[in-house]
């Protein structure tokens, strides 16, 4: 193909992507496609009905009103959008190199309960459009730093201001009982439990004495009133706690504080939850682990490839992530490699979809391609979590997203020397 030809083709699918971006509530339709819904078996030669930024019809003969925009989708393969789960996706500018002055994600101090991250939202962060271009539509953003760094919350990748990409918010709080929180224990993980575990007791004591505290009638608590008060749906166990945690016997303690507390207790990280399979599915506790983890570390010294596979297989709910900035683009090839070591291709999918969604308290909205739910949603040039295949559209909240990035802008400027300007 000519140059001038991929220029023009280039210029037709900006304006394809322009005219269905263009019209919020218009109709669109995107047949002859293989639709796996997740909630459900796969359907062939499918057609998905989007109307008025949500999910209308899903099925193998759904009537497509006159006037519908088409998309035909023939050979392709539909899914939900992907969901990136503890990443700094938009809080933290990847492209500077992690620079200090570019990251949002977390404040001073060790306990820091009542910091949110949704605010450190920048909607134009470079970083986004690398995600949506791999199909990635949603994610939970968290904050770091500290033995409790904060709330994390939900948000799609697409919008022009914080209002129009915030889902949840808070969805989660953050807790660290890895290596990298000991320091708020004193530099041992005994002291970082027992700090956390008189940080929740002051929390229950603040609920119970409000009006005496603020009276100056009570002795005198570890933290802030106001990080206490940010605590309290925590322990009403309305609030999730994303706890970070590797090794088997930080992962023990935070079910010992999860009983002690009743906390709504997330595993993250995970790196030998493996090894607590059994008590983690007894106790109904999920884990979000990265299935590319095998080096040992002083933090886990017995990572596994095929963690996944072994704690589906104890029955524990488990989300497939990937934390590292520099990858959180592979998320699908992440999920790939967990195939690669034994887990079902649809619990896979699941994992980075649905699963997530439920987890987080969102699979009223997202996470399946159901009738009624936000359209958020990927058509695929083949197998998602096959590394060669491609997000072809991605569309979010109805609207179908650019595939352009800086990245992309930069190669077509330098394809040709000297370059375009």
């Amino acid at each position: 193909m000519s140059r001038r030809a991929v220029r023009g083709a280039g210029a037709a699918a900006a304006l394809l992507t322009l005219a269905l971006g263009s019209a919020g509530a218009q109709t669109i339709a995107i047949t002859g496609a293989t639709i796996y819904p997740v909630s459900g078996p796969k359907i062939a030669n499918g057609t998905v009905l989007i109307r008025d930024g949500k999910i209308a019809a899903v099925g193998a003969t759904v009537p497509i009103p006159s006037g519908a925009a088409r998309i035909d989708a023939a050979g392709r393969w539909i899914t939900p959008g992907l969901i990136q789960t503890g990443t700094t996706l938009g809080i933290k500018l990847l492209e500077s190199g992690g620079l200090a002055q570019t990251a949002e994600d977390s404040v001073g101090g060790e306990v820091k309960a009542a910091f949110n991250v949704a605010d450190g939202i920048d909607p134009a962060s470079l970083t986004i459009p690398v995600a949506r271009r791999e199909g990635i539509t949603g994610t939970l953003a968290v904050p770091s730093d500290g033995l409790v760094p904060g709330q994390g919350v939900f948000f799609d990748l697409a919008g022009d201001r914080l209002e129009d990409l915030l889902v949840k918010s808070p969805a989660v709080m953050v807790v660290d009982l890895s290596e990298t929180g000991k320091e708020a224990g004193g530099g041992s993980r005994a002291g970082s439990v027992q700090r956390l575990r008189r940080t929740l007791r002051d929390a229950l004591e603040y609920s119970r004495r409000k009006d005496d505290y603020h009276k100056a009638q009570m002795q005198k608590l570890s933290e802030s009133a106001e990080d206490l008060e940010a605590l309290k749906p925590v322990l009403r166990g309305e609030l999730p706690v994303l706890a970070l945690a590797n090794r088997r016997s930080d992962i023990e303690n935070a079910l010992r504080l999860a009983r002690e507390f009743k906390l709504q207790l997330v595993v993250w990280g995970g790196a030998e939850a493996w090894q607590s399979a059994a008590e983690l599915a007894a106790a109904r506790v999920p884990v979000v682990i990265e299935p590319l983890i095998e080096i040992p570390t002083f933090d886990a010294l017995g990572p596994r490839l095929d963690n996944a596979t072994l704690l589906r297989a104890a029955g524990v709910t488990t989300v497939l992530a990937q934390h590292d900035m520099a990858h959180f683009r592979d998320l699908r090839q992440a999920a790939g490699n967990a195939v690669r070591n034994g887990l079902s291709w649809d619990d896979a999918l699941r994992a980075v979809t649905l699963t997530p969604a439920e987890v987080f308290g969102v699979q009223d909205r997202y996470g399946s391609l159901d009738p009624g739910k936000v359209a958020n949603l990927v058509v695929w040039s083949g197998d998602p979590l096959d590394f060669s295949s491609a997000a072809e559209h991605v569309f979010i909240r109805g609207r179908e997203v650019p595939a352009e990035t800086r990245q992309t802008r930069l190669r077509d400027r330098y394809r040709e020397l000297p370059p375009r300007f």
